[in-house]
Parts: C-alpha cells; sequence; structure tokens
C-alpha cells in the first residue's frame, strides 16, 4: 500500500460535508441474548445467520475502509472482504477496489503477516503505538502500512488520519474494546446491533462493550431509527449523532432479500401475533420516535 492513500474510495456519498473531521461510521456487531461476542475460551462464536453475513457484505460494500482491533484478528482471523462479486464488481466500476482498505489498531504488535487478515485483500493500515512501530513493521514487511499513532493509541487520531488518506465511511466491525473506545469517544454515528437467539452464560467471554463513560447512558436515551427480524436473528439501528444519515446505508438495507419480514412495520417494530398492550405500547414508541404525534 506504499504511504497508506486510497486511490479512490466510493463516491456516491451524499454526506458531501466539507467540514467533517472523521469518517462517517457505522458500529456493527451481533451479540448474545446476554451480551456477549466470543465463547468463554475467547474463540469465535457463531451468531449471525446466512442472511444477516449478507447484509453485513452489502454494508462493507458501501464503505471506504473496515477496522477491526488486533485481538479480534489473533481471536476469529477475519478476511473483512467483499464476498458478493456484484457488489465487488460495483465497486470496481465505479473506479474503487473490489474491497475496502483493511485497517487494525494495535498496542503492542502481537501480529503475524500470515494472518487471513494480511494474506487477502490489496490495502491494509497499521495504527501502532510508537513503542511497537519498529516491531510491527518487521513483523508485517511489505504485507501492510505501518503508521506510528502515538502513546496512546487514540481512536479520535486514528478517524481523523483516515479521513485525510481519503477514507469517508468506515466500519468498525469489533472486537470489545474498540467498540467501547470508539463509542466512549462518541466517534459512531449509527451502530447497527444484532441480537442472536442465544445465552453464553459465562463472564469469562467478551462483552460487545466493557467499562467505560458512554454518551448514551440514563437517562439520555440513543435513538432507534429501524429493527427487522432477519430469519432468527434482530437487527436495531441507532442514530448516535446528528450526522446520522439514513441515505448512506439504506441501500445495504434494502438488499436484504428471501428474509421473513412479516410483521414489520414501517416504523420497523415486530407487530406479527396477537395486538397485545406490549405492541401497542410498541407503536406507539415507535411514532414518537419517528417524530408522529398520534399513536
Amino acid at each position: 500500500m506504499g504511504d497508506g492513500m486510497v486511490d479512490r474510495v466510493v463516491d456516491d456519498d451524499p454526506l458531501g460535508d466539507a467540514g467533517a473531521v472523521r469518517p462517517y461510521t457505522v458500529l456493527s456487531c451481533c451479540t448474545s441474548l446476554d451480551g456477549y461476542i466470543s465463547s468463554a475460551s475467547g474463540g469465535r462464536l457463531t451468531l449471525s445467520n446466512a442472511a444477516d453475513l449478507d447484509r453485513v457484505d452489502a454494508v462493507r460494500a458501501r464503505c471506504d475502509a473496515i477496522l477491526v482491533g488486533a485481538g479480534t484478528i489473533r481471536a476469529d482471523n477475519p478476511r473483512l472482504l467483499v464476498r458478493d462479486t456484484g457488489r465487488a464488481a460495483r465497486r470496481t466500476a465505479d473506479g474503487a477496489a473490489a474491497t475496502p482498505v483493511k485497517v487494525t489498531v494495535t498496542a503492542a504488535a502481537r501480529l503475524t503477516a500470515d494472518a487471513d487478515f494480511f494474506r487477502t485483500g490489496l490495502d491494509k493500515l497499521v495504527y501502532c503505538r510508537s513503542t511497537a512501530v519498529h516491531r510491527a513493521r518487521r513483523l508485517l514487511g511489505e504485507h501492510a502500512s505501518v503508521v506510528d499513532a502515538g502513546d496512546p493509541v487514540r481512536m479520535g487520531w486514528v478517524s481523523r488520519d483516515l479521513l485525510q488518506r481519503g477514507i469517508r465511511r468506515l466500519m468498525v466491525e469489533g472486537g470489545g474494546q474498540i467498540h467501547t473506545q470508539f463509542l466512549a469517544d462518541n466517534l459512531v454515528d449509527e451502530m447497527h446491533l444484532v441480537m442472536a437467539p442465544v445465552f453464553v452464560g459465562d463472564a469469562r467471554a467478551r462483552r460487545f462493550v466493557g467499562d467505560g463513560r458512554f454518551p448514551y447512558r440514563s437517562p439520555r436515551r440513543a435513538r432507534l431509527v429501524g429493527s427487522r427480524a432477519i430469519g432468527d436473528v434482530v437487527l436495531m439501528r441507532y442514530a448516535l449523532s446528528d450526522r446520522f444519515d439514513p441515505d448512506v446505508f439504506d441501500p445495504a438495507l434494502a438488499e436484504l432479500t428471501g428474509v421473513d419480514t412479516a410483521g414489520v412495520d414501517t416504523a420497523g417494530i415486530d407487530t406479527a401475533g396477537s395486538d397485545t398492550v406490549a405492541l401497542r405500547a410498541a407503536r406507539t414508541e415507535a411514532a414518537l420516535i419517528d417524530g408522529v404525534t398520534s399513536p
């Protein structure tokens, strides 16, 4: 990747914010019902289903970069590619790379060049603590561009640097420590949170987030802008900043096909089945969220 610059980014960006100081950022995560994202051993935990993974792929295809922590690379060995050939082809037709830039953040450079993160795709950026930069460059060589991100590495600085490198849309995919830092530092514009119908039930597992002073904590509430069933999981979409723009990822979410969405109304609240008090309350809350004054 050389200097870590991006030749061309996805060019149908509706934001047009010349005064932006960081990319438009979506945080994407799938958790168990009790809020975990890994098994007790720290290894990969199967939570999403095939339809939801296809949704993730569609969102990836509309981003300029995907960011995960070094711990996620060690634990899950992700490739972080746009898998659908049609989506990849549309990106290249628009002058972008077939798959987004891959970004990771590390304090100790405990990374190896044979990880799928580095073996696949094109451009990779490694934001590294100053004291580990030499080690990272020695271990990764030409497989990635290593950036000295200071000590400690701060996600606000990383975000600003990514924007300067041409990244206008950033997708953050974990793990828990990265989620915590991005959310606590108020660097997320929207969040796609998926809940899977399983429990982990073991405090040794990794949670979606750790301890932190988050902007949205009681009594301040995040704004739910949509929810839908995707097979046996539920997607909840939250607006987390004034920059939230539904047009950025609406096209990706509209690609969901062959998914059972019966009983999902236009406000995104599941209303299938009997008209219970709880469902009526959900519809009323959804109407208030959408700015409708009548139930």
